[in-house]
């Protein structure tokens, strides 16, 4: 199983119908490459309602290992090879949030990496909600999400996978940068299909979780994002 420490989620603007040519190469040329280094590859989405995006999450154990991958891959073969190609997909990458899981029963459970040609069964819709925050994480608040939040919300039909806050250590990278000083709380769940997600939404307003965060947060600024997995992203 997977349980990483550090998390980011990428969210890239592609440019006018690049974004199939960079989820083909990067799903056989990018996966196995960076995992090799230490990180993994957790998810590769297709957003629903922004065609011209792709978004997808890696993982890694600390911040210091982070770094050590990071300068490993983008310093190694396999990217200074396709890195040309990869660019010229992309219009902007700089929308990326690191993340951390605050206590164990936060964290994403994944099975192992299947090879590159296996039948990862049906993938259903991976919906990612992120919420803004008034500032750092207040205490208590694992414990209100986990005994509130999180049965709210699986009553309203989501299968809660995992949810996180900012990480709020220094880039370890800063080649590549983060949103920094963004403190938010986003949790990922599963549902069947666009249409199951649409009843969960509306069963959480009736429920008095319009925000998703009633519980744990005062702001009302958010983001859904509706994610149709690839055909090698684990979280599916």
């Amino acid at each position: 199983m997977t349980f990483q420490m550090v998390v980011e989620l990428r969210q890239y603007r592609m440019k006018p119908g690049r974004r199939d040519d960079l989820i083909e190469l990067f799903e056989r040329a990018f996966v196995e490459s960076q995992e090799a280094y230490g990180m993994s590859l957790l998810g590769q989405f297709r957003d629903f309602d922004a065609p011209g995006h792709f978004v997808w999450m890696r993982g890694f154990d600390s911040m210091e290992t982070r770094r050590a991958a990071l300068e490993g891959f983008y310093g190694g073969p396999v990217w200074q090879a396709h890195r040309e190609a990869a660019n010229a997909t992309l219009a902007d990458n700089d929308d990326v949030l690191l993340l951390t899981p605050p206590v164990a029963a936060a964290r994403l459970d994944l099975p192992p990496r299947r090879p590159a040609g296996a039948d990862l069964g049906p993938a259903g819709l991976i919906g990612v909600t992120i919420q803004a925050l008034d500032g750092p994480p207040e205490p208590g608040l694992s414990e209100r999400f986990e005994a509130q939040v999180r049965p709210a919300l699986e009553a309203a039909g989501a299968s809660v996978l995992g949810w996180m806050v900012t990480e709020a250590a220094e880039n370890t990278f800063p080649r590549l940068p983060v949103r920094e000083n963004e403190p938010v709380l986003i949790w990922i769940g599963r549902f069947a299909d666009a249409d199951a997600y649409a009843q969960h939404l509306v069963r959480a307003e009736r429920a008095g979780l319009g925000d998703g965060f009633g519980a744990v947060s005062r702001r009302g600024v958010i983001q859904r994002l509706r994610l149709a997995p690839t055909a090698r992203s684990r979280l599916r």
